[in-house]
Order: C-alpha cells, then sequence, then structure tokens
C-alpha cells in the first residue's frame, strides 16, 4: 500500500529540504546513505532510488536454490556448541 505525507519544505544551508517519514521511506524501500535521482516537471518533484533496490531476506530465501548455493547451511557439521 502507497503511503503517502503532507510535509513543510525547511531550509538546509543553501538548499531546501524535507524529511521523508519512516513509514513513507518502508513503502519505497529507502535506507540510510541510499542514492537516489530527484527530478522536477510542471508537475511537481519527484525521487526514485538509482540502481536495484536490496532484496529483503523474504526475497533472498525465495531466490535461493540449495542446488547451485548448496544446501547445507554449515557443511562441516558443528564444530562448537551451535544449534541450527
Amino acid at each position: 500500500m502507497a503511503k503517502t505525507a503532507t510535509l513543510t519544505i525547511q531550509k538546509w544551508g543553501n538548499s531546501l529540504a524535507v524529511r521523508i517519514p519512516a513509514a513513507v521511506a518502508r513503502s519505497a524501500h529507502f535506507e540510510v546513505d541510499q542514492e537516489v535521482e530527484v527530478s522536477a516537471d510542471e508537475i511537481g518533484v519527484t525521487v526514485r532510488p538509482v540502481g536495484p533496490r536490496k532484496l529483503t531476506l523474504e526475497e533472498k530465501l525465495a531466490k535461493f536454490d540449495p542446488v547451485k548455493h548448496g544446501g547445507d547451511a554449515m557443511a562441516a557439521g558443528r564444530i562448537g556448541a551451535e544449534v541450527f
């Protein structure tokens, strides 16, 4: 579900800025220090991520192929007190 927020533009040095609320950032899959592209047109301003977004753990696990990557989490067996 898309998230929206009404924000106030504030001065930041010689620039203008808005803070992206956490719920909106999560919805857009934005992370701290992520590179984004900001563009403006006659309709407004758009913020888009640069490059492919990082996969969530669930997405990584769904793409995991035990045949290709090996099915064992620890092929050598237990070395200490580890329990999976």
